[in-house]
């Protein structure tokens, strides 16, 4: 089990700050945390939630409710394979295989050395270049298995 990081008092003032204590601006101040610490501590949930004088089950409600949010430590390079039809039909498999297997991890996992965070997605809306891995934002069209290890290599 990776350790959970311990959240700086000081940053999620500031963060809150920013905000001016909004309750309505609850989303985009877990943004900033998540931008923060990569994920969303359950301390830093506490201190939010006082901070904005809103219940802990709101602000948890609000976290596990969005997909972009993570509640467990995420590794710094997030993997997104798509698995929809056309890249499906491409060899998108082949491809989280090889990913699976060079990295030792399964889907919604993370790298003990909290690198990589392998997670896959329905569509990235670019089915001409399928199968695509997208890391950290970073397109990369028609994978195949041989194409894996050189591409991780380059995130290292």
């Amino acid at each position: 089990m990776k350790a959970e990081v311990k959240p700086d008092k000081q940053k999620i003032k500031s963060i809150l700050a920013r905000y001016q204590s909004d309750p309505g601006m609850l989303v985009p101040i877990l943004q900033d945390v998540q931008a923060e610490y990569n994920y969303l501590p359950r301390e830093a949930l506490v201190l939010v939630g006082q901070g904005l004088e809103v219940p802990l089950s709101q602000v948890y409600s609000v976290a596990s409710f969005f997909k972009a949010f993570s509640l467990k430590p995420r590794g710094r390079h997030l993997i997104n394979v798509c698995l929809g039809t056309a890249c499906h039909v491409r060899g998108a498999g082949r491809v989280i295989d090889e990913i699976k297997r060079e990295l030792g991890i399964r889907s919604g996992e993370t790298t003990e050395d909290l690198k990589y965070t392998l997670e896959t997605v329905n569509c990235v809306g670019a089915c001409a270049l399928g199968p695509i891995v997208v890391i950290d934002g970073n397109y990369s069209g028609q994978m195949t298995g041989s194409k894996v290890k050189p591409l991780l290599e380059s995130y290292k």
